[in-house]
């Protein structure tokens, strides 16, 4: 099985990758050199575009305030980028002991060393739970088992992968140059009801949420009237939508979440009332 998946993963790749005759085919140092192709643990190892690198780095808004896991190292080159260009802290995950040595001397060659940490090891069982960016270049299954924990990791964690989506779970951007790669920010958990408190200043307000990862839907009771949210949407912890309030005026609200409480603001033409809430 894992052969055929090789194989598709090949074969694809050919398809996906417009930019590929481009892509550099002489890898490696007089310690060791990866074949391209060469099947891993779960994957076979195929090096990114250059450009596509930067466009998924880019895409990420990728800084020097970030700390960046690549899951799936090879020979560091995302990592090494990720450093040596945008000024990030990153920290790459590759099975093959070889290659992620091969991915450390790669960094000390860029002089990136003191800010690119190349661990030999399987990602199901190192812990990346801090990156603010994480970037995968695996299987479409393996995207699926990672993404439960992609799911739960910090909302507002900034997510790309080359070549393969999550299925259902829609990319908030998709890459088309150089190369296939879909972007996405992990949201935050907002489904069901919340108690809003100072909402307005004489009813009890109410907010029911929906959810389908970043897509978002509910309805907003005041007093004894409810209505559909317009417009709502949801990027990371940052909650938007709005409402028409009892003076028939369009009101926009602006919320953070965090856990199951929230804070935040609704503001109309000439007042702004600030809020919390609470998820019963």
């Amino acid at each position: 099985m894992k052969a055929l998946n090789a194989l598709f993963f090949l074969l694809l790749l050919f398809v996906a990758q417009p930019g590929i005759a481009q892509i550099k085919l002489d890898f490696g140092d007089d310690q060791y050199k990866p074949v391209r192709g060469q099947t891993g643990k779960d994957v076979v190892w195929i090096a990114t575009n250059d450009d596509l690198v930067t466009k998924m780095l880019k895409t990420a808004q990728v800084g020097p305030s970030d700390l960046l896991y690549d899951l799936g190292a090879g020979d560091g080159a995302i990592a090494i980028a990720a450093a040596k260009d945008f000024g990030a802290r990153a920290i790459g995950i590759e099975y093959n002991p070889k290659l992620a040595a091969l991915a450390q001397r790669n960094a000390e060659r860029a002089g990136v060393a003191d800010k690119v940490k190349i661990i030999s090891g399987d990602l199901f069982k190192e812990d990346f739970s801090k990156a603010s960016v994480v970037t995968l270049y695996l299987l479409p299954e393996l995207n699926l088992q990672l993404r439960p924990i992609l799911l739960k990791m910090k909302p507002g964690t900034r997510i790309v992968s080359n070549t393969f989506d999550m299925v259902d779970w829609e990319p908030d951007v998709e890459i088309d140059q150089p190369g296939k790669a879909f972007f996405w920010i992990v949201p935050a958990d907002v489904a069901g009801v919340w108690a809003l408190e100072h909402f307005d200043p004489q009813l009890k307000a109410s907010l029911s949420l929906s959810q389908r990862f970043q897509h978002i839907g509910g309805s907003l009771t005041i007093g004894d009237k409810t209505q559909p949210l317009l417009n709502p949407r949801l990027t990371g912890d940052q909650l938007q939508f709005s409402y028409i309030d009892q003076d028939n005026l369009l009101r926009v609200v602006h919320a953070t979440i965090n856990g199951s409480t929230m804070k935040g603001g609704s503001k109309g033409a000439i007042t702004q009332i600030d809020f919390s809430g609470v998820r019963r």
